[in-house]
């Protein structure tokens, strides 16, 4: 499990944020251009350096984003085409749309393009997409996302293929036409089509269990070698044809992912340009310290990029707690929290932008507004006048962290201190807080800090893991254990309306009803940085999501 404070990622997912490498989360501002003709060429071996110690390519257990490392292997129904200064658009990838809904959005049908084949030359079928996303419901695999898994009809009671069973709701009608059948009208399965378990497996594809290092590749390249701990080799998909994908250049010959890397040495070596770093970047945020150093070296300059607001972050109220049950009293903390002082300890501007909405920048329904103020430093008067509307006097809270996190939430304190609100500050280690949080019953604490970073660039994955009733405990995220049937009911409307204008207006509206209730405090969307070596072209990070499109670069 990650650290609560890094964004989660996942409707109705346990999981924490995976993109294969152990790079989280980011949001762009700057970078190179988002197309080749910024200078980069087809050749050369790119080399992505990575904390983690091991990867997986099987798309039924990844959590990878549709423009991270899964993605250059496997392609998906639909793909993300991002770009540094426009919204992220959902765009056609093995099929020849992004889905056309009917039956009021309960049925989705998809149609793949002509000729499209694996690395070994056999076709890519409509069947082997249903195999794909069958594999994902096995419980021999875990970890994956599950949006299709609570849409698809009869999904909640399969327990995948490797029995034989198949699930029907999955229409395979012919080689190239796909249906799919969901329990619910869904307005937005386009953007599910391009999570990872919509990419095609060969239902010959030996052992589910090494399909992870072992994948049968659809997308520009091919698992070479694989060597837990040390290295993964991806060279060229020979048989993956450029005019079929909009979504991948596929500029470099190969690419190697450097694993079990130190952050903080590969990016004095990326700050120095050094030669074995010049042809790379590192896919985790630049270390605290090695930023600082960045930024004030001018021999770096653009090869340090730092992303637009992203992820939001937030102080969780829990509203089931005793002491926050009374709506004055979460708006009083609204009011009282000093964001300003959060964002310095979280390390300045750079580190993001003040928060004031839930629904985070990039993605389409969301509406800028302010309901408690616009001074970032808070508005303590206005907490004790609540505070006293209220009757309540000798505030105490427990904020509980996890070890890391005690700067920012010092700065917490100290905002509620001026109001006559004393927060007693609680360390955990990860298990603990696992424990005690996303998966307790709520009676240990008052406050948490959160993060959170949608899968797909939808309303529907921004709020209703953090805020649907369904979402309390059991390892999921509604870590205010926010509990609204009025709110249960706008969300379930919103994500079934098709129409976009409507479905739009629908979300910024339950965006503000959340609100109004006070569950948490907006305190910052996250700004992130990346650093990359001289020979690194096209390196962009798009407005959503908040990290470098590992689809697009090149070298040159």
């Amino acid at each position: 499990m990650t650290s609560p404070r890094l964004p989660r990622r996942g409707l109705l997912a346990a999981g924490p944020v995976v993109l294969g490498l152990g790079a989280l989360a980011a949001c762009t501002d700057g970078g190179s251009s988002s197309s080749s003709d910024a200078g980069g060429a087809q050749g050369g071996t790119l080399t992505i350096f990575s904390t983690s110690e091991d990867m997986s390519f099987d798309p039924a257990t990844s959590q990878s984003l549709a423009i991270t490392s899964l993605g250059l292997t496997a392609r998906r129904l639909t793909a993300w085409k991002t770009s540094a200064d426009a919204p992220t658009e959902l765009i056609p990838d093995l099929a020849t749309d992004t889905g056309t809904p009917s039956d009021d959005g309960r049925t989705w049908t998809f149609t793949l393009q002509d000729g499209l084949t694996f690395e070994d030359g056999t076709a890519i079928t409509a069947a082997t997409v249903k195999y794909g996303l069958e594999r994902s419901f096995a419980k021999e695999l875990t970890g994956g996302l599950t949006y299709h898994k609570v849409l698809l009809e009869g999904g909640e009671d399969y327990e995948g293929p490797f029995s034989g069973k198949h699930l029907d709701s999955i229409e395979a009608k012919d080689e190239t036409t796909l249906v799919f059948h969901l329990n619910r009208p869904y307005g937005a399965f386009g953007w599910i089509a391009s999570t990872p378990a919509f990419a095609p497996v060969p239902e010959d594809s030996g052992e589910p269990e090494s399909y992870a290092t072992k994948p049968v590749a659809s997308g520009p390249y091919r698992v070479a070698s694989y060597k837990a701990g040390s290295q993964v080799v991806l060279e060229r998909n020979e048989k993956w044809d450029s005019s079929t994908d909009q979504a991948r250049t596929g500029g470099p010959d190969s690419i190697e992912f450097a694993l079990a890397q130190d952050s903080s040495v590969v990016a004095q070596s990326l700050i120095a340009d050094r030669s074995d770093a010049q042809d790379a970047f590192l896919a985790s945020f630049v270390p605290a310290a090695q930023l600082v150093q960045a930024q004030n070296d001018p021999k770096v300059g653009d090869r340090l990029v730092t992303s637009g607001p992203g992820a939001l972050e937030y102080l969780a109220m829990n509203t089931q707690s005793e002491a926050l049950k009374d709506v004055k009293v979460r708006t009083a903390i609204q009011y009282a929290v000093d964001k300003e002082a959060y964002r310095t300890a979280k390390g300045g501007e750079i580190s993001g932008d003040y928060a004031t909405t839930l629904i985070t920048p990039g993605i389409e329904g969301r509406e800028e507004y302010s309901l408690y103020g616009d001074a970032p430093a808070g508005d303590a008067e206005k907490a004790k006048s609540l505070l006293a509307e209220a009757g309540v006097k000798d505030l105490s809270l427990r904020l509980v962290i996890t070890e890391d996190d005690t700067a920012a939430a010092e700065a917490i304190q100290q905002g509620l201190a001026r109001a006559g609100i004393t927060v007693t500050i609680q360390p955990l280690d990860e298990n603990a807080y696992t424990s005690e949080v996303p998966a307790g019953d709520g009676s240990g604490y008052d406050l948490v800090l959160g993060s959170w970073q949608p899968d797909v660039p939808s309303p529907d994955a921004n709020l209703t893991p953090l805020f649907d009733s369904s979402q309390i405990g059991g390892g999921n995220y509604n870590l205010a254990r926010y509990s609204n049937p009025e709110v249960d009911k706008a969300l379930l409307d919103a994500s079934s309306t098709v129409d976009a204008d409507e479905a739009a207006a629908k979300w910024a509206a339950v965006d503000k009803q959340i609100l109004q209730d006070s569950p948490l405090v907006p305190l910052i969307y996250s700004k992130n940085s990346f650093l990359h070596g001289s020979g690194v072209k096209d390196f962009v990070i798009g407005e959503f999501p908040a990290y470098p499109n590992y689809l697009t670069v090149t070298l040159g």
